[in-house]
C-alpha cells in the first residue's frame, strides 16, 4: 500500500475543497454574516494545517498506484473531505451537533439531499450556498475535477483510471478519449455547460440570481437541497418544468452528450440504457398521471406534478413540488420502485443504475436460456457489443453487497423504534442518494428525529451508495492495509 502517495492525493483533494469554500465565505462577508465568516476562516485554517502535515509526512512519495490504492484513496478522500467540510455548519452554530453537521455535508457531497434542518429560509446565505454547492462538487466528483485540472505529474502509470473507476457511478467506466485528463475535462465541461444553461433558464423565470444558482447546483448535481422550506413547490410552473427537464438530462449518461457533440446521433439513439431510462421514466409518468385522475384541478397540473416527482425520484434528486405522501397507493409504489432503479450509469444520479439493471436482466435471461439449452453458448450483449464476464461478475457482486448493506442498515436504524416504512424508505433514500422517503422522512419531513448512531449509519449508506459500495467496504478489510 502506497500510503505516502495516498496522503499527498488526499492533501490535493482538501486544497480543492478549501478553494471552493472561499466563494461561500465571501458571500457571508457581503451579507455581513460575521459569525459565519469566522467559521469559514477557522475551517480553512484547519484544512491548511491538515494539508501541510500530509504534504510534509508524505514527501518523497513514489508514483506507483494500483486498484487497491485507488479504491481506498477515493473512500478516504470523501470521508476526510466530509469531516472537515461540515465544520462551517458546526462552528457557525447553525448545527450545534457535530453529527448533524457531518450528516448534512455527507448528504450534500453525495447528492442525497436528506436533511436534519426543519427550515432553511432563516439560515445564513453563506451556509446555504456551501450547502447547495456541495451537491455540485459531489455530483460529478471532486476527484474527477482534480483529474481534469491536474496533469498528476506526467506519467500516471494508469492510476488515474483506478481513481475514475472508483468514483464514477455504473458497472463499467471507460475513456471518452485516449488521455485520461482530457476525458475528465470533457465531462466537467459538459457539466458546467448544463449548469450555466440551467441558471439561464431559471433566471428567465424571474428567480433571483442566488436562488437560481443554488437551485441549479441541486438540479444539475441531482442533489435536492433547496433554499426554501417548501423545496420547489412555491415556484411557478415554468420553473418547476425547467427543473424537471434539467434533472432528466442530468440522469443521462454524460457520454451520450459527448456523442451528440460529435454528431453521432445513431449511436445515441441505439443506446439500450438510454432507451430503458427514457422508457421507464415516460411509462411511470403516464401510469401515475392516470392514477392521479381527479386528484388535482386540471390535467396539466396533474401531468406536471407526476412528471416532476417521477424525474426527481428516478434521478435521485429529491426536490418536491407536492406532498406525494397523499397520493394513492399505486403511485407511491411506483415511486418506491423508481428509488431502487435510479438514473443512468455515468450520470450525476444515484441508485442501482439503469445500466446495471439492464445487465442483471440480460444475465437472468441468459441463465434461463442455459437451462433450456445447456449446450448453447450464450453471450450477453449491450448495444451489440459483448460484455466481459468480469463485468457481469462485478454486477452480481454489487447486487449482493447492495442487498446486504440495505438489510443491515435497516436493522441497525430500527433500534430507534420508528415504523418499518419510515426506516426502510430512509435506508432506500439514503443508500440510493435520493433524500426524501415516506412517512416520517417524507417530502415535508426531515431526518432530525433519528439518533446520532442512526445518522452515522445513514451517512455511511450515503457514502457507500454514492461511491458504489466497494471504495467504502475496502476500508474495513485488513488485507487493504498490508504492505505489498
Amino acid at each position: 500500500m502506497n500510503y505516502k502517495m495516498m496522503g499527498r492525493f488526499i492533501g490535493k483533494i482538501l486544497i480543492v475543497e478549501a478553494v471552493f469554500m472561499v466563494p461561500a465565505m465571501l458571500i457571508s462577508l457581503w451579507e455581513r454574516e460575521f459569525a459565519v465568516v469566522r467559521a469559514f476562516m477557522w475551517t480553512l485554517a484547519a484544512i491548511l494545517v491538515v494539508v501541510g502535515l500530509l504534504m510534509w509526512v508524505c514527501r518523497g512519495s513514489k508514483n506507483k498506484f494500483y486498484a487497491k490504492e485507488g479504491l481506498a484513496c477515493v473512500g478516504l478522500s470523501w470521508i476526510v473531505m466530509s469531516l472537515l467540510g461540515c465544520l462551517p455548519f458546526f462552528l457557525s452554530g447553525v448545527m450545534p451537533n457535530y453529527v448533524d453537521a457531518f450528516f448534512e455535508i455527507v448528504s450534500g457531497f453525495t447528492t442525497t439531499g436528506a436533511s436534519i434542518l426543519p427550515e432553511v429560509e432563516n439560515i445564513p446565505k453563506g451556509i446555504l450556498y456551501w450547502r447547495s454547492f456541495s451537491h455540485w462538487l459531489g455530483g460529478m466528483g471532486v476527484l474527477v475535477f482534480l483529474l481534469a485540472i491536474s496533469s498528476m505529474g506526467g506519467n500516471d502509470n494508469g492510476y488515474t483510471m483506478h481513481l475514475l473507476r472508483a468514483e464514477s457511478p455504473g458497472p463499467n467506466v471507460g475513456k471518452l478519449v485516449p488521455k485520461m485528463r482530457k476525458t475528465a475535462s470533457i465531462l466537467y465541461l459538459i457539466y458546467i455547460l448544463l449548469t450555466v444553461l440551467d441558471v439561464f433558464f431559471l433566471l428567465l423565470g424571474e428567480m433571483n440570481l442566488f436562488e437560481a444558482v443554488c437551485t441549479a447546483f441541486g438540479t444539475v448535481g441531482t442533489g435536492g437541497f433547496g433554499v426554501r422550506n417548501d423545496s420547489i413547490a412555491g415556484y411557478s410552473p415554468y420553473i418547476q418544468n425547467v427543473c424537471t427537464v434539467f434533472m432528466f438530462l442530468c440522469g443521462v449518461n454524460f457520454s451520450c452528450f459527448y456523442l451528440l457533440l460529435l454528431r453521432q446521433f445513431k449511436n445515441v439513439f441505439r443506446d439500450e440504457e438510454l432507451r430503458l431510462y427514457v422508457g421507464v421514466t415516460v411509462g411511470s409518468i403516464l401510469l401515475i398521471t392516470l392514477n392521479l385522475k381527479g386528484f388535482y384541478d386540471t390535467f396539466s397540473e396533474t401531468l406536471r406534478h407526476a412528471s416532476f416527482q417521477v424525474v426527481t425520484i428516478m434521478t435521485t434528486t429529491g426536490f418536491a413540488t407536492t406532498d406525494y405522501e397523499l397520493w394513492p397507493g399505486l403511485s407511491k409504489a411506483i415511486l418506491l420502485c423508481l428509488m431502487l432503479i435510479g438514473a443512468s450509469a455515468g450520470s450525476t444520479g444515484g441508485g442501482f443504475k439503469c445500466g446495471r439493471a439492464l445487465l442483471v436482466f440480460k444475465s437472468l435471461h441468459r441463465s434461463v436460456q442455459k437451462i433450456v439449452h445447456p449446450q448453447k453458448v450464450q453471450v450477453v450483449r449491450v448495444n451489440g457489443q459483448p460484455i466481459e464476464e468480469k463485468v457481469l461478475q462485478n454486477t452480481n457482486a454489487y447486487l449482493a453487497a447492495y442487498v446486504l448493506a440495505i438489510i443491515l442498515s435497516f436493522l441497525l436504524i430500527s433500534v430507534d423504534g420508528f415504523s418499518i416504512t419510515t426506516n426502510l424508505s430512509a435506508v432506500f433514500a439514503c443508500f440510493n442518494n435520493i433524500g426524501p422517503g415516506f412517512e416520517m422522512v417524507g417530502p415535508t419531513c426531515n431526518y432530525a428525529m433519528y439518533s446520532n448512531f442512526s445518522k452515522l449509519v445513514l451517512a455511511w449508506d450515503m457514502l457507500a451508495g454514492r461511491l458504489e459500495i466497494f471504495p467504502i467496504l475496502i476500508l474495513f478489510s485488513r488485507t487493504t492495509w498490508k504492505h505489498r
